[in-house]
């Protein structure tokens, strides 16, 4: 095949108009699976506490002769305060008045469009840190060396864990102060059901109710080759055969179900098993978009949030930890 002598065609053209989808795609995900499940509740300072509690351990002597006076008293347990700093975290934003002004596809307004692109990522930030291996740390004036930082989930799991060799679990009273100490790479090891049977025994023992498995990708796909996995179906009528669903996202523990959730902002090498009841994102200064003062042919915003981590009770969750990461 050939082009017949002075063919005129869009090589030499001049004028073409452009052809520009009048829609950004955007392939980022912005679930958060951590924040999610957990609840959400507001604090007055920066320091914020609450309480924990347990009952004695269950008593097989506890029989009494018929008419006893009382003469001694059981001892009675104060409760535990425990508490997490809150962190500032934030994004900044400056617009052109130029940029802002022109005719631009996909958005109508630059500074609209990136406020929302900033608070999505700026979520992110929050599911990464809090399931980071991040202890509480109170900071200091004005010294960015020592930032004020909430305690992560990490820093707080110490009761129900399973662990590599080397492996140690963080160590407080009060506040998480202290993170984890991961085993070093060669004494991680792969995700078993019977890593993950040993977190739940544990879980349920300690008197929680374990119903989220959050794992990342890798660990995910090693999960759904675990035997317990349900055999998820859908409701069918009559004598039809049923529909077997090819993800399974339940795993059927002797305690229960547990719901399978990746995240893809945690630690490859972490899998938890949680109760979400037990946890809380606690807002000192919920999300704000704060209009900087104006020096210039420009639009500044900064957007913030001030957050901690609450773990109600710590010992409703537990960890599989110093996992294999491909």
């Amino acid at each position: 095949m050939s082009q017949t002598s002075n063919t005129f065609d869009t090589f030499g053209a001049k004028g073409i108009r452009e052809s520009l989808s009048n829609v950004i795609y955007n392939i980022s995900p912005e679930e958060t699976p951590f924040m999610s499940n957990a609840g959400r509740e507001n604090v007055k300072n920066t320091y914020f506490e609450w309480q924990t509690d347990s009952l004695a351990a269950a008593s097989t002597t506890n029989a009494q002769i018929e008419g006893d006076d009382v003469s001694a008293f059981d001892a009675t347990s104060a409760t535990t305060r425990v508490g997490n700093y809150t962190q500032i975290s934030s994004k900044t934003l400056l617009i052109s008045g130029t940029l802002e002004s022109v005719d631009k596809a996909g958005r109508r307004s630059e500074l609209a469009y990136q406020l929302a692109k900033r608070s999505a990522e700026l979520k992110r930030d929050m599911e990464s840190i809090m399931l980071t291996n991040q202890a509480a740390s109170a900071g200091s004036a004005g010294v960015s060396t020592a930032l004020r930082k909430t305690g992560s989930l990490l820093a707080f799991l110490k009761t129900n864990t399973d662990k590599g060799t080397g492996g140690v679990d963080p160590v407080y009273t009060s506040s998480p102060t202290s993170t984890r100490t991961d085993s070093t790479s060669g004494n991680q090891r792969a995700f078993t059901e019977t890593i993950l049977k040993s977190v739940v025994q544990k879980v349920w023992a300690s008197g929680g109710s374990p119903k989220v498995l959050m794992v990342g990708p890798v660990n995910k796909q090693r999960v759904s080759g675990f035997s317990g996995i349900a055999q998820i179906r859908k409701e069918v009528v009559g004598n039809r055969a049923a529909t077997i669903i090819g993800s399974a996202d339940v795993y059927v523990s002797d305690f229960g179900a547990v719901n399978v959730v990746p995240n893809r902002f945690q630690r490859e090498r972490d899998a938890f098993v949680l109760d979400p009841e037990y946890a809380n994102v606690a807002f000192l200064r919920p999300f704000n978009t704060v209009q900087l003062a104006k020096t210039g042919d420009a639009e500044k915003r900064l957007i913030l949030v001030e957050f901690g981590l609450k773990v109600n009770t710590e010992a409703a969750h537990g960890i599989a930890a110093d996992l294999t990461t491909t």
